[in-house]
């Protein structure tokens, strides 16, 4: 790391004068490199995505048909899920600032894949819950991932490889629950088998073909006030602008959380639609977030920029969410679908744009606070949006099933507004300060 000492130079790459912090002696991203970290981040929403069809008939099996029961337990193993790549997550990019991304990225899908053996082995419930717990910890290596991508792209293209991420996110989300469902139906330990020689083959195939990303002299000394989550997000309050940003994401976070929460009794409760036309919407969404993802982000922001790619996505976040609480019919609902797509050009705009304000050796950091606020928001969405929905439906002065998609839209508006302050591109403040990770 730089260190804090020394007066900046305006000739000094690594001046806060200077547009982007010198990478001279990082290794140049290889396809394979990237290959790599790409799969890894389908993988880590595989850990979830494969859970959704068999975990909770598996919690049932070993609660004995009780179904109350099981629902109770499936509640904490979903909240202890989040909640681990909530306290991990901080860590993991910690120790990555400090010893480099290649040891934790491998390490975590080691441990990946060792823990899916575990739960295709789990004896009993309590041991099932210990091998979802070890799967909230090594799944939260995205943050590290996205620090990959921050050390190796150049600033102007991070975008893109951004969205390639959120590309992975929603391939894992498709491919997890089809995975689950169809090795489910021969046997409930099945997919986690499939899934653990997935990790553990990429965990070897990294080993031979991923480069370190953080150069030696880039790296920060490791402490505790990052590693932890709550000290984590002091990097986000290191000056304005990146905390006007950590508020653009935390209401995108939250807004974001309608949709697991509540989709499912939703759509049943005003369409009535099957299991098999939930699952059909899901891969739909899926599919078409990916190839926003994949295809569009980078021409877009490229053509655009960054700042108006985010206000132009959450202008469609907004429109797509006002559609769904309005939809009177399946019909309709499925309408939302590609505005709500669209609306993910503004994540990766957003995740760009705030790792241009921090240095190479607090970028492990600053994706670790990031997933931290998700975990929070994580834990924030379920309880909020579920009680807006058991009230929208049984109030019987404004009877409003959607009242969950309208309070997301009102959200996302305010996001929008805060982002056309604060959303400067950091050619337009030159002299800005970035932040370190000291």
């Amino acid at each position: 790391m730089r260190a804090m000492t020394e007066p900046p130079d305006a000739a000094s790459p690594n001046s806060p004068n200077s547009p982007e912090p010198a990478r001279a002696s990082a290794p140049p991203p290889t396809r394979a490199a990237f290959v790599f970290i790409f799969i890894t981040v389908a993988l880590d929403m595989l850990a979830l995505g494969v859970m959704i069809p068999v975990l909770p008939k598996l919690i049932v099996e070993f609660e004995h048909g009780n179904m109350a029961d099981a629902a109770g337990a499936a509640g904490i193993f979903g909240f202890s899920w989040v909640a681990m790549q909530f306290a991990f997550s901080p860590l993991l990019g910690a120790i990555s600032d400090r010893h480099g991304r290649r040891p934790v990225i491998l390490l975590s899908n080691l441990g990946l894949g060792l823990d899916y053996l575990l739960m295709a082995l789990a004896p009993s419930l309590s041991w099932l819950f210990v091998g979802r717990l070890v799967s909230g910890i090594t799944s939260a290596s995205f943050s590290t991932a996205g620090a990959y991508i921050a050390d190796v792209t150049p600033a102007d293209e991070r975008a893109a490889k951004f969205g390639m991420l959120g590309a992975a996110f929603g391939l894992g989300f498709v491919v997890g629950p089809a995975l689950g469902g169809v090795l489910g139906g021969i046997s409930l330990r099945l997919p986690f088998w499939a899934a653990a020689g997935l990790s553990l083959t990429n965990a070897l195939y990294g080993f031979f073909i991923l480069p370190e990303s953080l150069p030696t002299a880039q790296r920060a000394p490791f402490t505790w006030k990052k590693a932890n989550p709550f000290g984590s997000l002091a990097l986000l309050r290191s000056h304005p602008r990146l905390l006007g940003l950590a508020l653009v994401a935390f209401l995108y976070n939250v807004a974001h959380d309608s949709l697991p929460s509540v989709f499912v009794l939703y759509t049943d409760y005003r369409y009535h639609w099957s299991e098999r036309m939930v699952g059909l919407c899901l891969a739909g969404v899926g599919v078409a977030s990916t190839l926003v993802s994949a295809l569009l982000v980078g021409p877009l922001v490229k053509r655009l920029g960054e700042r108006r790619a985010l206000l132009i996505g959450l202008v469609f976040g907004v429109a797509g969410f006002a559609l769904y609480g309005w939809a009177p019919t399946g019909t309709w609902f499925l309408m939302g679908i590609p505005l709500m797509a669209i609306w993910g050009l503004a994540g990766p705009a957003f995740q760009s744009l705030m790792s241009r304000r921090v240095e190479p050796s607090a970028q492990g950091g600053l994706q670790g606070a990031l997933a931290s606020m998700s975990g929070i928001t994580g834990m924030i969405g379920p309880l909020l949006f579920t009680q807006i929905f058991a009230f929208g439906i049984s109030s019987k002065s404004l009877h409003l099933p959607g009242a969950p998609y309208w309070l997301a839209a009102a959200l996302l508006g305010a996001s929008l507004l805060v982002a056309f302050v604060v959303a400067q591109d950091p050619e337009a403040t030159p002299g800005e300060p970035k932040a370190s990770a000291s």
